[in-house]
């Protein structure tokens, strides 16, 4: 990452259940979105580049979450549901 460039932080600040990352992993994110690290994976992970290129471009800091519910988990295949809440803010 260039140092000298506006980057935004996202921060596992909580989960519940089933989480592939645990509390106070990180991904950060350039105004190209570019990324290092990572809060989660797949669908969850680019939602959360999306939000941080928002809040790299002025937008105010941001509190996501993400789940799924155990029935839904199954339905689709996975052992179980789990939820995380993410942290979103610039760093200047």
């Amino acid at each position: 990452m260039d140092e000298s460039r506006a980057v935004a932080i996202a921060t596992v600040i909580e989960t519940w259940g089933s989480a592939p990352r645990p509390v106070g992993s990180h991904l950060v994110v350039d105004a190209d979105g570019n990324f290092e690290g990572s809060v989660s994976g797949g669908c969850v992970e680019g939602a959360v580049v999306t939000a941080a290129l928002d809040v790299i471009a002025g937008g105010a800091a941001q509190m996501l979450e993400f789940g799924v519910t155990d029935e839904t988990a199954w339905r689709l295949g996975l052992s179980c549901g789990g939820r995380i809440r993410v942290y979103v803010e610039r760093l200047d």
